[in-house]
């Protein structure tokens, strides 16, 4: 062993315990507790709060000792998914999230809820259609949001639910429709009715089409907001936290205020000469909210756009208020998450973090990346995974995602799906890092299909098959015990396999008896390599059955190349081939 201990660990996120690494660096699990899944501080980051939404409730209510849940006043009626929490209801929302996270039990994802750690948006018109419902908060596993929505330049109804149904099929939890041309209420009815997942929206840009910003009153603000709750919307982001009082920090900003929702309010304000009023309203938008158990997703609006504006007075002023909004929702019974930012620096990620959860006690955060870098447009989907990986370990629950196009342009259809995939990554490896119950047991399946060299188990098991598969196939389309890596002679796993001290590729689940050619190439694998610039349309077909040609096998033969069943010169000849 090292002479260098281990530090304390956390949970091992295999649930069988499999290899030989320690597991998770992470703090132990603390689920019914402010830390749930959580990493260690570093030193100098704010302390977890100690107050939970308990410490919020209605006026008139109370908390009996006896059970430790609420006592609401005579004659209340529950709406929201907190309310039923706080009053120790167990609702079939809460049994499904339950079912959907392995690791949660039904009263645990309640008493989460009713702490304000966790949100379920479920509007209760969505309910109706096909919404099936899920959890965000740092006890579930960490969720993926994909934006989209038709602009007055490109795009349209019947685009944006094929790009809704694209998400869904590449792991977006939520979708946010930000919708600011066409027929955007026809557009917002269509995606609700079509969607399996919670749908976000941002009401303001409704309430502003056709009309001057510095136009909006209050009427306009509170009709918006309810007509997308009686559509359906399960969660809206209301940029209530950009006051009179932030705006002189923005003014030597690099650039400037980049929300939309932000800029738009931030005009507002100069333009009248009053506060924010999606804040001096905060209170009958709760009430609206509360009806439809719309969830709030409460805007930032003064995020920054660009590394030199990261955690600036604007930013971290910004972000003192929605710690009050977040506990005057809770008074009202409305579920919350609240947003963040933005272009920040690698090492300042973990502060963001982890002052959002002091600030805001532990409502859920829903950080867009963030971008850790600025000069990479055409690959903010990776530059921003990078910190979106870094603040999902340090306490963001969910991850927007960003796509090639952004900065650029409306994002199209592959878009969605490389920004759908790189937030997948970076989710998916910070619940393993966080130790979640069960995270890593699909990467050990995966490994051990690797270790037996074992082709159509390691493609079945990876996130994207068609282009695992398109890509073994380009150099050599038979599934021998190497690949086109390394080849015959040097392929390390092939080598270790056959070391009878190694347990390595010896499980016997993983074996197979055979080599196999492969299926022709599919038209979706055919795409994924035209994509690539690399090989033109003859020589993508020509792929399909190169192998099969090369090696003499006839139809419905297979060739016997698999090195344990072959000379060493067969094996060989069929790498050179």
């Amino acid at each position: 062993m090292s002479a260098y201990p281990y530090p304390p660990l956390g949970n091992d996120p295999s649930s069988n315990h499999e290899g030989t690494t320690p597991g998770s660096f992470a703090n132990a699990p603390d689920v019914g507790g402010p830390l749930s899944f959580s990493s260690p501080d570093t030193p100098g980051m704010p302390p977890v709060s100690a107050k939970t939404a308990w410490d919020f409730m209605p006026a008139g209510w109370s908390r009996s000792e006896e059970t430790g849940f609420a006592i609401a006043p005579e004659g209340f009626v529950a709406i929201t998914q907190l309310e039923h929490a706080r009053l120790g209801i167990i609702t079939p929302q809460m049994e499904r999230v339950a079912a959907r996270e392995e690791h949660l039990s039904a009263a645990e994802v309640r008493d989460e809820v009713a702490a304000g750690r966790m949100v379920i948006p479920a509007n209760l018109v969505h309910l109706e259609h096909q919404l099936d419902p899920m959890a965000i908060g740092r006890a579930s596993k960490t969720k993926v949001n994909a934006n989209m929505g038709a602009s007055p330049l490109s795009s349209g109804t019947d685009a944006e639910v094929e790009k809704l149904q694209w998400a869904e099929k590449w792991g977006g939890d939520t979708v946010m429709d930000l919708s600011t041309g066409g027929d955007i209420d026809a557009c917002r009815e269509a995606i609700i009715g079509a969607s399996t997942v919670p749908i976000g929206t941002v009401p303001i840009y409704s309430m502003i089409l056709g009309k001057r910003i510095e136009d909006l009153d209050a009427q306009a603000i509170l009709e918006g907001i309810e007509h997308q709750a009686k559509q359906g919307v399960d969660y809206m982001t209301v940029h209530a936290g950009v006051l009179q009082e932030h705006l002189p920090y923005v003014e030597k900003r690099l650039i400037g205020i980049v929300s939309r929702g932000g800029s738009l309010l931030a005009k507002w304000m100069i333009a009248h000469g009053k506060q924010n009023p999606m804040y001096t309203l905060w209170g009958e938008i709760c009430d609206v909210l509360r009806r439809y158990d719309v969830t709030f997703s409460i805007g930032d609006g003064l995020r920054p756009g660009g590394l030199a504006d990261a955690t600036d007075a604007a930013q971290l002023a910004e972000l003192e208020t929605l710690g009050e909004l977040t506990e005057a929702a809770w008074q009202h019974g409305v579920q919350v998450m609240v947003e963040g930012p933005g272009h920040v620096p690698f090492d300042q990620i973990e502060y963001n973090m982890k002052l959002q959860r002091r600030l805001c006690h532990g409502a859920p955060f829903y950080v867009l990346g963030p971008l850790v870098t600025d000069i990479f447009p055409g690959y903010d989907h990776i530059t921003s995974c990078i910190g979106a990986t870094a603040a999902a370990y340090h306490g963001a629950s969910m991850l927007c995602y960003v796509t090639p196009k952004e900065h650029l342009g409306l994002p199209k259809k592959d878009d969605v799906k490389q920004g759908c995939v790189a937030y997948k990554i970076a989710a998916h490896a910070a619940d393993v890092a966080l130790g979640i119950p069960g995270a890593r047991d699909r990467d050990d399946e995966l490994t051990k299909a690797r270790a037996a060299l074992n082709w159509e188990k390691h493609f079945e098991l990876s996130f994207d098959p068609d282009l695992a598969r398109a890509f073994h196939d380009e150099d050599l389309d038979v599934d021998t015990d190497f690949c086109a890596m390394c080849g015959h002679d040097w392929c390390a796993v092939r080598i270790s396999k056959e070391i009878v001290q190694f347990v390595s590729g010896k499980d016997e689940s993983y074996a197979w008896q055979s080599p196999k050619i492969s299926e022709a190439l599919t038209s979706e694998q055919q795409a994924i390599l035209e994509q690539r610039g690399v090989l033109s349309p003859d020589e993508i077909h020509r792929l399909a059955g190169k192998t099969k040609r090369q090696v003499g096998a006839e139809d419905g033969e297979k060739a016997d190349c698999h090195s344990d069943y072959v000379e060493r010169e067969g094996a060989e000849r069929i790498q050179e081939a």
